[in-house]
Protein backbone atom coordinates (compact mmCIF):
# COMPACT_ATOMS: atom_id res chain seq x y z
CA UNK A 1 0.00 0.00 0.00
CA UNK A 2 1.66 3.15 -0.96
CA UNK A 3 0.83 6.63 1.47
CA UNK A 4 0.26 9.79 -0.54
CA UNK A 5 1.98 12.50 0.85
CA UNK A 6 0.52 15.19 2.29
CA UNK A 7 1.37 19.00 0.99
CA UNK A 8 1.11 21.66 3.39
CA UNK A 9 0.35 25.15 2.11
CA UNK A 10 2.60 27.92 3.64
CA UNK A 11 1.06 31.00 1.48
CA UNK A 12 -2.41 30.85 3.50
CA UNK A 13 -2.99 35.06 4.73
CA UNK A 14 -3.56 34.76 8.00
CA UNK A 15 -6.40 37.27 8.96
CA UNK A 16 -5.41 38.75 12.49
CA UNK A 17 -8.23 39.80 14.35
CA UNK A 18 -8.72 43.67 14.68
CA UNK A 19 -10.25 44.73 18.12
CA UNK A 20 -12.72 47.86 17.73
CA UNK A 21 -11.49 49.95 20.96
CA UNK A 22 -15.11 51.25 21.21
CA UNK A 23 -16.71 47.99 21.68
CA UNK A 24 -17.49 47.00 25.03
CA UNK A 25 -16.05 43.99 26.04
CA UNK A 26 -16.75 43.75 29.58
CA UNK A 27 -19.97 45.22 31.22
CA UNK A 28 -19.72 48.95 33.08
CA UNK A 29 -20.70 48.87 36.98
CA UNK A 30 -24.25 49.34 37.41
CA UNK A 31 -24.96 52.29 37.67
CA UNK A 32 -22.68 54.39 35.36
CA UNK A 33 -23.64 58.06 34.67
CA UNK A 34 -21.52 59.45 31.13
CA UNK A 35 -19.69 62.39 32.70
CA UNK A 36 -20.20 63.96 29.39
CA UNK A 37 -23.31 63.61 27.54
CA UNK A 38 -25.71 61.97 30.93
CA UNK A 39 -26.04 58.85 29.15
CA UNK A 40 -26.74 56.45 32.16
CA UNK A 41 -25.83 52.79 32.17
CA UNK A 42 -28.41 50.31 33.50
CA UNK A 43 -29.62 46.77 33.21
CA UNK A 44 -26.85 45.86 31.28
CA UNK A 45 -27.04 49.23 28.59
CA UNK A 46 -27.20 52.53 28.06
CA UNK A 47 -30.56 54.74 28.41
CA UNK A 48 -31.40 57.95 29.10
CA UNK A 49 -32.39 58.55 32.71
CA UNK A 50 -32.19 59.77 36.17
CA UNK A 51 -28.94 58.53 38.09
CA UNK A 52 -28.60 57.75 41.61
CA UNK A 53 -26.37 59.58 43.40
CA UNK A 54 -24.06 57.05 43.62
CA UNK A 55 -23.57 56.59 40.32
CA UNK A 56 -19.78 55.86 38.66
CA UNK A 57 -18.77 58.19 36.76
CA UNK A 58 -17.27 57.19 33.21
CA UNK A 59 -17.42 58.01 29.62
CA UNK A 60 -19.21 56.27 26.89
CA UNK A 61 -18.26 54.84 24.09
CA UNK A 62 -20.09 57.56 21.87
CA UNK A 63 -18.31 60.63 23.51
CA UNK A 64 -14.77 58.75 23.39
CA UNK A 65 -15.72 58.12 19.60
CA UNK A 66 -16.87 61.62 19.07
CA UNK A 67 -13.90 63.38 21.45
CA UNK A 68 -11.76 60.74 19.25
CA UNK A 69 -13.11 62.42 15.87
CA UNK A 70 -13.11 58.49 14.51
CA UNK A 71 -16.67 57.61 13.11
CA UNK A 72 -18.48 54.52 12.53
CA UNK A 73 -20.15 55.77 10.05
CA UNK A 74 -20.27 58.09 6.95
CA UNK A 75 -22.76 59.10 4.94
CA UNK A 76 -21.82 60.97 1.81
CA UNK A 77 -24.58 63.04 0.24
CA UNK A 78 -24.06 64.65 -3.30
CA UNK A 79 -25.78 65.59 -6.49
CA UNK A 80 -27.64 68.55 -8.18
CA UNK A 81 -30.73 67.37 -6.06
CA UNK A 82 -28.91 67.32 -3.04
CA UNK A 83 -27.74 71.29 -3.69
CA UNK A 84 -31.58 72.48 -4.56
CA UNK A 85 -32.70 70.99 -1.31
CA UNK A 86 -29.99 70.44 0.95
CA UNK A 87 -31.99 72.10 3.97
CA UNK A 88 -34.84 69.66 3.87
CA UNK A 89 -32.56 66.40 3.66
CA UNK A 90 -30.23 67.91 6.59
CA UNK A 91 -33.58 68.59 8.40
CA UNK A 92 -34.63 65.10 7.99
CA UNK A 93 -31.30 63.81 8.94
CA UNK A 94 -31.77 65.22 12.30
CA UNK A 95 -34.90 64.16 12.74
CA UNK A 96 -34.03 60.55 12.14
CA UNK A 97 -31.20 61.08 14.95
CA UNK A 98 -33.25 62.59 17.50
CA UNK A 99 -35.64 58.79 17.28
CA UNK A 100 -32.78 57.30 17.12
CA UNK A 101 -30.75 58.79 19.94
CA UNK A 102 -34.00 58.40 21.83
CA UNK A 103 -34.07 54.72 22.12
CA UNK A 104 -29.92 54.14 21.75
CA UNK A 105 -27.76 56.99 23.41
CA UNK A 106 -24.85 55.47 21.50
CA UNK A 107 -25.74 56.16 17.95
CA UNK A 108 -25.47 59.68 17.31
CA UNK A 109 -24.48 62.69 14.44
CA UNK A 110 -20.71 63.59 15.27
CA UNK A 111 -20.50 66.58 11.99
CA UNK A 112 -21.52 67.65 9.27
CA UNK A 113 -19.23 68.51 6.99
CA UNK A 114 -20.16 70.72 3.99
CA UNK A 115 -18.00 69.65 0.53
CA UNK A 116 -17.47 70.38 -3.10
CA UNK A 117 -20.27 68.03 -4.22
CA UNK A 118 -22.41 68.00 -0.99
CA UNK A 119 -22.41 66.98 2.81
CA UNK A 120 -20.86 64.19 4.82
CA UNK A 121 -22.91 63.43 8.06
CA UNK A 122 -20.35 61.30 10.40
CA UNK A 123 -22.25 59.26 12.85
CA UNK A 124 -20.84 57.18 15.98
CA UNK A 125 -22.68 54.46 15.27
CA UNK A 126 -22.98 51.80 11.97
CA UNK A 127 -27.09 51.49 12.82
CA UNK A 128 -27.70 55.33 12.53
CA UNK A 129 -26.01 55.92 9.89
CA UNK A 130 -28.05 52.99 7.83
CA UNK A 131 -31.04 54.64 8.75
CA UNK A 132 -30.32 58.03 7.91
CA UNK A 133 -29.12 56.51 4.26
CA UNK A 134 -32.14 54.26 3.97
CA UNK A 135 -34.46 57.50 5.32
CA UNK A 136 -33.04 59.58 2.45
CA UNK A 137 -33.24 57.02 -0.10
CA UNK A 138 -36.86 56.29 0.74
CA UNK A 139 -37.94 59.80 0.86
CA UNK A 140 -36.39 61.25 -1.85
CA UNK A 141 -34.90 58.16 -3.78
CA UNK A 142 -31.79 58.37 -5.57
CA UNK A 143 -28.52 56.55 -5.49
CA UNK A 144 -27.70 54.41 -2.43
CA UNK A 145 -24.24 52.44 -1.87
CA UNK A 146 -23.83 50.92 1.25
CA UNK A 147 -20.20 49.53 1.97
CA UNK A 148 -19.35 48.01 4.97
CA UNK A 149 -15.67 47.88 6.73
CA UNK A 150 -13.83 46.32 9.42
CA UNK A 151 -16.01 43.20 10.20
CA UNK A 152 -18.91 45.58 9.88
CA UNK A 153 -17.91 48.01 12.66
CA UNK A 154 -17.85 50.83 10.07
CA UNK A 155 -20.63 51.40 6.92
CA UNK A 156 -19.74 53.87 4.23
CA UNK A 157 -22.97 55.22 2.57
CA UNK A 158 -22.88 57.47 -0.47
CA UNK A 159 -26.22 58.81 -2.05
CA UNK A 160 -26.84 60.79 -4.89
CA UNK A 161 -29.32 62.34 -6.77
Amino acid sequence: MQMQKRTVRRDKLIEEYRHDTYKEWGKWPEPTLCSRCGALFSGGRWTWGEAPENANKAVCPACKRIEDKYPAGEIQLSGDFFKEHKEEILNLITNEEKAEKAEHPMERIMAIEQTDIGAVVKTTGVHIAKRIGHAVSKAYKGDLDIQYGDGENSIRIAWTR
